[in-house]
């Protein structure tokens, strides 16, 4: 069975992370969607209201399993029997940053990353500019799955 770790905070989860985790999951025979917890980073959203955000997005899909975890990506794998990452990359910056650190997961343990590049229609859409619109007040809905929502 290939299973597949899709690791970040997604605070909130966008649009973007929905279209990556849903063509992941024609790859792969299940994708665990991973929250890391990182406790010197600030959050908008509590970790229960980003891991409901994710579960309700997927509610339909079976394949898809939503969890929490701290410490490095690669120990989760091990611990777990995760053989892939899996990782969007909107433009070169990413692409640069995340081979990066697929480089050092490769060192660490024997975990193959695999780059999805992300539709041209969600681009542009990074978390932090959706907590931007949200805190402004702006319209954050054509940015996010219909799972998220500020109260």
């Amino acid at each position: 069975m290939k299973r597949a770790i899709f690791p970040g905070s997604f605070d909130p989860l966008t649009l973007g992370h929905y279209d990556i985790i849903k063509r992941g999951v024609t790859l792969f025979d299940e994708i665990i969607v991973a929250i890391g917890v990182n406790g010197s980073k600030k959050y908008m959203f509590s970790l229960e209201e980003r891991k409901t955000f994710i579960e309700d997005a997927f509610k339909d899909e079976p394949k898809i399993k939503v969890v929490t975890y701290e410490g490095l990506t690669v120990d989760f794998c091990k611990k777990n029997g995760v053989e892939f990452i899996l990782r969007g990359l909107r433009n070169p910056a990413d692409f640069e940053f995340e081979k990066a650190i697929a480089h050092t997961n490769r060192d660490l343990a024997p975990i193959e990353t695999v780059f999805l590049l992300t539709a041209a229609s969600t681009s542009y859409i990074a978390s932090s500019i959706v907590r931007d619109v949200i805190r402004n007040n702006g319209d954050y809905t054509k940015l996010v799955p219909d799972s998220v929502r500020v109260n």
